[in-house]
């Protein structure tokens, strides 16, 4: 079973990093829709089943990636 990843506003920044400098607000990563605020494109992640949109997926998604990834890494790290 899967467990499912719980998105922060830390999650949204640092993805929000691979994208060219945000002129006119923050972008959906998934969907690539603008929002004004950091709060109104978390609700969007939250909410984009209702809006038609699996952006929470996308993001629950790259979080578990992110996480297994670090587990990997600690595993692979020399002891001291």
């Amino acid at each position: 079973a899967t467990s499912r990843a719980t998105i922060t506003v830390q999650d949204i920044l640092t993805i929000s990093q691979w994208q060219p400098e945000a002129q006119h607000g923050y972008h959906c990563l998934s969907c690539c829709r603008v929002f004004p605020t950091l709060w109104s494109v978390k609700t969007h992640i939250q909410h984009s089943s209702q809006e038609g949109y699996s952006c929470n997926v996308f993001y629950c998604r790259l979080k578990a990636l992110w996480v297994k990834e670090g587990k990997a890494q600690e595993a692979a790290a020399p002891r001291v």
